[in-house]
């Protein structure tokens, strides 16, 4: 057996021998792993700067498609659709799959033994108050689509409602459109953003490793694999998937602001030119938020947004029908909560019918959010440290999912109901994007409110688009929170020529293009995700934490079998040396590399140097910039790392 024997950390000898590490120990700086306190991101000494492989190889391919998609978008129209059919027959399981196991897996964390471990080190506490953070976790997960399907996909449903459930135009069928909206907007949605999320804080603010996605596949992969070709692969394809995703949404943005000019202006139609200026304004305006550096402003016009949705729907509430609206709540919800499980199991094996309503509806849902994944989990990660898992599992899934519940009844009741009284354009021939300003125009103040809408989607599009940038040049720069200025703005560039083919290949289809594209960027990833899950779980078993509660339940029913062997009734609990067989962890090898290489501390080029846990001292005596970064009003500063790089 090995040395177990656990040692006060000292700097000694190792303090005068900078350069080598501690070797008269089983343990890395002497220290068990049950004991690590955990280790933050920028307690780190790390090298940034772009990765010039991931890159090179994904601005390459993504050029490519842009050059294809503007030069002949009718072939990509063409190529998207045979391909969006096959997958739809052949993967549309595994869509269903990576939401019902990201469900359960989040689920599960938030109630078992894994909910009291922190992310953060064991003493750290949250950096924001809950309200702050659970204003902010919405605004990162609330975009365009609430108003661009929030008034519209529940009256769709009601019109048409899924296969083989109930008839169209009946209170039924209001029910079950608002459940189905729910399902495709609520738990499932908030399951897989608190997933990558609370995989990356725990990489970044427990285990001390830098903010990329591929960081949470070191226990599956090893470190090597991780910062090699695997690892790299797998960054690619969150970058990938966050461009499309946020590139669908960007065309989602635009038109509906086009649809908002023609009510204005009193033009008959926008066409594909009009909405490719209103793109490349909305860009300008990126570009000039990226490069000017007013963060702050962009954060302060953020929050602004979603204070004005929500005085939007408390806008509708109040001056709809309210009274419908509120027996409406409530029975929306029970219904969603009893259609659960029935509709988390529709699929292929349920008819041709289902397989279509899905295509439509549910797989671009998916799809959709499966793409937003690295980008809303990204910054859920940012402003998470120092919440317990459990905390975080649960708010993260219930709060939103309630806001998201109310908005859409509301709107879409409201619309339904207006569809009921016999409401010209309420009856389903109009557009997705015609629904919401033809609903404001029912109600007072509308010579105004459809320019607060255009507002308010203009301002999503360009904090979406500023902040998936950063996050994707987060993801081509090792790491860094702070990536170059002409990187971040590259890959937004990136996201407008994407959302550019995407208007020029659907023609008068373009939601169609969206969908399809969306869809087949988010396969692939899909297969990142199941991975991720197991990833996830392999790290939470060998956290210090994790380790302690093993000890403490194998030495509870230890100490109680000797107690009643020795002394029977009478006996109570001490700690002293085991013998052998009947230690609490005699069955566990905490040396090995499993559950130690993860602390042990290294200089920037991977060296191993030695550590001190109770002065918190490197033995070369290297120091952080700031050992205590201010991060009050900066939610993007808590994943910086403050390290003098080279």
């Amino acid at each position: 057996m090995p040395d177990k024997s656990v040692h006060s950390p000292k700097l000694g000898a190792a303090a005068e021998e900078p350069e080598q590490p501690v070797s008269g120990s089983s343990y890395p700086h002497d220290l068990h792993p049950g004991l690590v306190p955990g280790i933050g991101v920028d307690e780190q000494r790390n090298r940034f700067g772009v990765d010039w492989f991931v890159f090179a190889v994904t601005a390459v391919l993504i050029i490519g498609f842009i050059i294809w998609g503007i030069s002949s978008p009718a072939h990509v129209g063409e190529v998207s659709s045979s391909a969006f059919a096959w997958a739809m027959t052949n993967t549309g399981w595994l869509l269903n799959l990576v939401m019902i196991l990201g469900l359960v897996l989040m689920a599960y964390i938030g109630f078992s033994r894994f909910g009291a471990i922190r992310l953060g080190k064991d003493d750290e506490g949250p950096q924001f108050s809950r309200f702050s953070w659970i204003a902010m976790m919405f605004g990162a997960g609330i975009g365009v689509g609430i108003f661009f399907f929030g008034p519209s996909e529940p009256l769709s449903h009601f019109l048409n409602p899924p296969p083989g459930t109930v008839a169209a135009g009946t209170p039924a069928a209001l029910h079950q459109a608002l459940a189905q909206s729910h399902f495709h907007w609520g738990l499932s949605a908030w399951a897989l953003y608190a997933l990558v999320g609370g995989a990356i804080a725990y990489s970044t603010f427990r285990r001390g490793r830098v903010s990329l996605i591929s960081s949470v596949f070191q226990p599956l992969f090893g470190t090597k694999q991780t910062d090699g070709l695997v690892g790299r692969i797998i960054d690619i394809l969150a970058i990938f998937a966050t461009l499309f995703g946020t590139a669908a949404t960007l065309g989602l943005s635009a038109t509906q602001i086009g649809t908002g000019i023609e009510i204005i202006s009193g033009i008959s139609e926008v066409g594909n030119d009009v909405l490719l200026m209103i793109i490349a304004v909305l860009t300008t305006g990126f570009i000039i938020s990226a490069v000017s550096g007013v963060a702050k402003g962009i954060r302060y016009l953020s929050n602004l947004n979603v204070s004005l949705t929500l005085i939007l729907i408390a806008f509708v509430f109040l001056t709809g029908p309210t009274l419908f609206l509120l027996n409406l709540i409530p029975s929306g919800i029970l219904v969603y909560v009893d259609e659960l499980l029935p509709m988390m199991s529709k699929s292929l094996s349920w008819g041709e019918e289902t397989v279509s309503f899905q295509a439509g509806w549910t797989a671009f849902y998916w799809a959709w959010w499966i793409a937003w994944t690295p980008f809303v989990g990204m910054f859920i990660a940012q402003i998470s440290r120092g919440r317990t898992l459990r905390e975080f599992a649960l708010a993260t899934l219930l709060v939103p999912t309630m806001i998201i519940i109310l908005a859409f009844t509301v709107f879409g009741g409201a619309a339904v109901w207006l569809n009921m009284q016999g409401t010209a354009g309420f009856d389903g021939s109009a557009g997705s994007e015609n629904v919401l300003f033809s609903l404001f125009e029912t109600l007072p103040l509308n010579q105004i409110t459809p320019f607060i809408l255009i507002f308010v989607l203009a301002i999503f599009f360009i904090t979406s688009a500023d902040s998936a940038s950063v996050v994707m040049g987060t993801m081509s720069s090792k790491g860094d929170p702070s990536p170059k200025k002409y990187v971040v703005i590259f890959w937004g560039l990136c996201m407008m020529g994407i959302a550019v083919v995407m208007l020029l290949a659907g023609g008068e289809e373009t939601l169609a293009a969206l969908q399809n594209l969306t869809i087949l960027v988010a396969l692939p990833f899909s297969v990142v995700l199941l991975l991720m899950m197991v990833a996830f779980l392999k790290d939470l078993s060998t956290d210090p934490a994790a380790i302690r509660r093993k000890y403490a339940r194998v030495a509870v029913a230890n100490a109680v079998v000797r107690g009643l062997e020795e002394y029977g009734d009478d006996f109570e609990f001490g700690v002293s040396e085991a013998e052998e067989g009947r230690g609490a962890g005699h069955d566990f090898d905490s040396t090995s590399v499993k559950v130690t290489e993860w602390y042990q501390r290294t200089d920037e080029f991977g060296n191993k140097v030695d550590y001190d846990y109770e002065s918190g001292r490197w033995a070369d005596g290297w120091t952080a910039k700031n050992e205590n970064p201010d991060t009050s009003d900066d939610p993007g500063q808590a994943a910086k790392n403050t390290t003098d790089r080279p």
